[in-house]
């Protein structure tokens, strides 16, 4: 089946694009979890934003022409806070001794790692 643009546009809209500034390579990177990841580069993040929207939209098109089910939707994506995450016993306890040596708590120290990724 092929998709009309309008039905490409409408579904291109449910992936949040993001636009990052890469100090490795000096330039805006782009990418659309889940659709693409880091695909685009560019100077400014409105060229960066301009290329993102027309390769997700490509995909959207490739994904539905192909009758292929889309990724599930991530713009406008809710998250509670919470997760869980399972590790070996030994990084469990490295990671609480790290924190009780910080003064923190567990979930403090593992949030500002994950942050400072």
């Amino acid at each position: 089946m092929k998709p009309t643009p309008n039905q490409i546009k409408i579904q291109a809209r449910r992936y949040l694009k993001v636009v990052e500034w890469s100090d490795e390579d000096g330039v805006y990177i782009g990418s659309a979890p889940p659709i693409i990841g880091q695909c685009c580069h560019g100077a400014t993040e409105a060229d960066v934003l301009t290329q993102l929207a027309v390769i997700v939209e490509d995909w959207v098109e490739i994904f539905l022409r192909d009758g292929r089910p889309l990724p599930a939707p991530s713009a406008g994506k809710t998250y509670s806070g919470k997760f869980l995450v399972r590790v070996s016993p030994e990084i469990h306890q490295k990671a609480s001794l790290k924190a009780q040596a910080l003064g923190e708590s567990l979930n403090q120290f593992v949030a500002e790692a994950i942050a400072s990724a």
